[in-house]
């Protein structure tokens, strides 16, 4: 007897598959079970999602035959489907493309035969050992937030100061959950990859007692097979706790009991390419659907959400009531009876300071200071590179990408021009493309420049030894090779490196305990960006910045933080020398609540890219217009401005428009895209759209 079954497979949302596809099978298989289907003339990994109930219809129809079953795994769980289902609808992607992106790709290439002999490997030591790890004693702060997020239901989001001891909150909170329930499964995010290891290492110390391989990792920068044992020991519940980066929201975890998102502001928890989904937004759903899961009667599944600089969007939540606030404001002392401080914020007047300056006296001054007291600084420019641009000043010449409407870096190592959108890459000229005048400089600074410019300016710096100071870079140039960042991060740890400059990458999250000093030298540029959301984020990577000075309590009174800017009476500056979130984020939100913005109004980006600049901006237009004309727009609730190119318009030869969705209202927003999509559709097939390469749907943009 035939068993009917809607199987879903991977396939992009721009395809002729957009939901589930019929196949038999002789045995019937439970929903969630993976399997091995055909697909026009190859083999797919698929999922169960529908059984059908059998029928003449069905009877009469011409439907292929599951090849395969990937026995031996448990099927994915209601709650997991619910998740994917939700968010392939939300964010206006193919069910199978997202299901499918959430599984480990090897498990696609894997037959039934590999599988059984990776699930015949010895598992994890399952017996609980007594903890032998010592618990630090807990601040009043941390007592209280923790004891607060017990008796409350509704996500959480810890406002803590840097350096008050989030973390620690985030392992007692995990501790009591696992304690509570033997099967119990927490998840633990975090935005970077570099930012994994650090935490990895703390929670596998304090839970070692539950066995070796119970705490696994979930990240990109696994290798396959590593990732998927981390998911298959998930998936199975053998692994209690999981670490990883946005994409283990997805992670299959059957008991899941406590999400903790740590640095929820992070921009990086927004997915960037495919299904454009945020994995916050996510965690807080699915802890949602989990405790709604009637086979579960062990109490709710909770979300913790941690940041000194939350975003607005959780700060409104909690004013609002549906989120509750736990606040930490003080940081934890180093040693017990001192007070641990945050750094003094010094803003630098640039009007005032020697002309084509990079380094204000004042500031080379306090670093020198600290270089000869054996002290560490953290100079923080948020651009790589040698020079943002090399020129000419005889024709006026620039390094431009002649594949993007951007400028080639100047990459002083190496001697390349390196484009940072396409990757396109040669050598330096030796005299200038356009003149011949072999003149030519660079203009501007990046990180490379930098660090070299200090080495001259600190070259009559001595350290308490008598030696020159040790300068060192941290960047995406410098961190390529595996395992470069974590021997940098040692260096610095280690107290091997007086002056470290990077970009945001060491701006955020590592416990640097030997630095007094943090400076921004070049913050300017978003104060008057056309994004909304600059501010927001100026603020909070200056705030996380600073938080990594004075992280020891025996240097925090002297720890500062030293802007160079410009407007040094800007209403952001001002907030960041009180370290006053709450004042900023009341700005700010007001700002937001008179123009309609997030997260009092809602958007979606539709971004098109063709060949030609007006087929891109024709094509969003017209199917603006064809909406327009079906009354899509629900009598105004919706507004769909005209398409224009984006910041950066040519990216790899490639022109790119978008178009700006807003509405009041975030269910008519979903209506209208979910009608629009036919319409999109209908247009791309229109003869003078043929060029068209492709277009995508991001539902609330983090940038615009």
């Amino acid at each position: 007897m035939s068993n009917w079954l809607q199987i879903v497979v991977a396939a992009p949302a721009h395809s002729a598959i957009a939901g589930p596809l019929t196949y038999q099978s002789e045995s019937p298989l439970p929903v969630g079970s993976l399997v091995r289907v055909p697909l026009g003339r190859r083999e797919v990994l698929g999922v169960v999602w529908e059984i059908l109930p059998d029928s003449g219809a069905l009877l009469e129809m011409q439907t292929r035959h599951v090849a395969g079953v990937l026995e031996g795994l448990p099927p994915l769980s209601a709650t997991w489907r619910k998740l994917v289902q939700f968010t392939a609808g939300y964010y206006q992607r193919s069910l199978g493309e997202v299901a499918l992106a959430a599984l480990p790709p090897q498990l696609r290439d894997l037959s039934s035969v590999q599988l059984a002999r990776r699930l015949k490997r010895p598992v994890a030591d399952t017996s609980h050992a007594p903890s032998t790890a010592s618990l630090m004693a807990l601040s009043p702060e941390q007592t209280a937030a923790i004891a607060e997020f017990d008796v409350d239901t509704r996500p959480a989001l810890l406002f803590g100061a840097t350096g008050s001891g989030k973390t620690e909150v985030y392992l007692r909170a995990a501790a009591r959950v696992l304690e509570q329930d033997p099967a119990a499964q927490v998840l633990v995010m975090v935005p970077e990859i570099n930012l994994t290891p650090q935490l990895q290492s703390r929670f596998e110390e304090r839970f070692a007692h539950l066995g070796k391989e119970r705490v696994v990792a979930l990240h990109s920068g696994l290798t396959p097979a590593q990732r998927l044992k981390s998911w298959l020991a998930a998936h199975a519940g053998h692994a209690r706790l999981v670490l990883g980066t946005r994409m283990a929201v997805f992670a299959s975890m059957p008991n899941l009991r406590l999400l903790v998102v740590d640095e929820e502001h992070d921009p990086s928890y927004k997915q960037q390419e495919g299904a454009r989904y945020s994995a916050r937004d996510l965690a807080v759903y699915r802890a949602k659907i989990e405790t709604e899961d009637a086979t579960h009667d062990h109490g709710p599944c909770r979300v913790l959400l941690g940041s000194a600089t939350p975003s607005l969007e959780s700060w409104q939540a909690t004013l609002a009531g549906r989120y509750q606030r736990l606040t930490m404001s003080e940081r934890i002392a180093a040693d017990e009876g001192e007070q641990a401080s945050l750094p003094t914020v010094r803003r630098v007047d640039m009007n005032h300071q020697p002309k084509q300056g990079v380094i204000a006296p004042p500031l080379l001054d306090a670093i020198a200071q600290r270089v000869a007291r054996g002290e560490q600084s953290l100079i923080f420019l948020n651009r790589r590179g040698y020079a943002p641009v090399l020129a000419c000043h005889d024709c006026g010449w620039k390094s431009e990408c002649p594949h993007c409407s951007a400028f080639r870096v100047f990459h002083k190592i190496d001697r390349t021009l390196r484009c940072h959108h396409c990757g396109y890459t040669e050598r330096v000229p030796r005299a200038c493309p356009s003149c011949g005048n072999i003149d030519i400089a660079p203009v501007g600074r990046g990180t490379e420049r930098l660090e070299e410019h200090l080495a001259e300016l600190l070259a009559g710096v001595k350290r308490p030894d008598g030696e020159p100071p040790r300068i060192a870079r941290i960047d995406a140039d410098t961190t390529r090779l595996k395992g470069a960042l974590e021997s940098q991060l040692a260096s610095v740890h280690a107290g091997e490196i007086d002056v470290l400059v990077g970009t945001q990458m060491i701006a955020k999250g590592h416990d640097f305990r030997h630095i007094t000093l943090v400076a921004a030298i070049n913050p300017d540029g978003a104060l008057f960006s056309s994004d909304f959301r600059a501010p927001e984020r100026l603020f909070s990577l200056l705030m996380q910045a600073g938080g990594r000075a004075g992280r020891d309590a025996r240097h925090s009174g002297a720890s500062e933080m030293w802007v160079q800017t410009f407007h040094p009476a800007h209403p952001l500056f001002e907030a960041l020398k009180k370290h006053d979130y709450p004042g900023f984020a009341a700005q700010q939100l007001a700002e937001r609540e008179a123009a309609g913005m997030s997260p009092f109004g809602y958007s979606a980006l539709v971004r098109a890219e063709a060949r030609a600049q007006d087929v891109a901006q024709g094509f969003l237009n017209a199917a603006a217009a064809q909406a327009e004309a079906q009354q899509l727009t629900g009598d105004g609730q919706v507004t769909a401005y005209p398409a224009v190119p984006m910041t950066i318009q040519r990216v790899a030869n490639i022109e790119r428009a978008q178009m700006l969705v807003e509405s009041s209202s975030r269910a008519a927003l979903q209506r209208f895209l979910a009608a629009w999509q036919p319409v999109l559709f209908e247009t791309r097939q229109q003869a003078e759209f043929k060029s068209l390469i492709r277009w995508a749907i991001d539902v609330d943009p983090i940038a615009i």
